[in-house]
């Protein structure tokens, strides 16, 4: 091959690569913008374990802090014991009126996110950290497979003991997942700054989000 040939074949190669990352992006920030959370689902249509163990085994990948890989996973999809846990578990704070979804509407199953703390090096905080981004990664690859979910951080101190957990590990996230049965719109935050989520007369959910503009702070050093 001569050498116009080569280069030819060298901006051929980098353009196809353009090309590649680019249909990366787009479908990295599509499933950013779809992977909202959802408090109303399709609870007849059931979650195979495996494939939350598939998702779990994604989540293992991201990043620790110290490496320290202090989480571990709790999944539930029995019926019976989703029907124990939905109990403990707060729904949607802004909606004083709401108390979480009816029958049918509930999750099909649950991840329970757990800290090991024979495992824990550094601060608690740094748990959390690990936990956002592992859960993140979850719903990242299950809105791709149309599977919609919750984080919840607010649940009954009982739960610990429902869950017959040993001394050393402590419930810090529920992540409930289904198929969704309400539409999520998101809408820029209003002049008056309020960021309380809302549910309109046909049931969508609206969700307010501050502007770019609004979140970056210039340099001032």
């Amino acid at each position: 091959m001569n050498r116009k040939n080569t280069s030819k074949a060298k901006k051929s190669s980098a353009i196809r690569t353009i090309r590649r990352n680019r249909r990366m992006e787009n479908r990295i920030g599509k499933h950013v913008y779809a992977t909202r959370t959802v408090r109303k689902f399709q609870e007849e249509k059931p979650l195979d374990r495996s494939v939350l163990e598939s998702w779990i085994d994604l989540a293992r990948c991201g990043g620790s802090a110290r490496n320290g890989q202090v989480l571990k996973y709790m999944i539930v999809t029995d019926p019976g014991q989703r029907n124990q846990l939905f109990p403990t578990l707060a729904w949607a704070g802004y909606l004083k009126d709401w108390h979480g979804p009816e029958p049918g509407e509930r999750p099909s199953g649950y991840i329970i996110c757990l800290l090991d703390r024979k495992l824990l090096q550094g601060n608690e905080k740094e748990a959390y950290f690990d936990c956002g981004i592992a859960t993140q990664s979850v719903l990242l690859a299950a809105v791709e497979q149309g599977v919609f979910g919750c984080r919840i951080g607010a649940f009954s101190p009982k739960l610990g003991s429902l869950l017959n957990l040993p001394e050393h590990l402590d419930v810090l996230l529920v992540l409930a997942l289904g198929y969704p049965a309400e539409k999520v719109q998101l809408e820029q935050v209003r002049g008056d700054g309020d960021i309380r989520y809302w549910r309109d007369e046909e049931g969508t959910f609206h969700v307010p989000k501050r502007s770019l503009v609004d979140i970056l702070v210039a340099p001032n050093f």
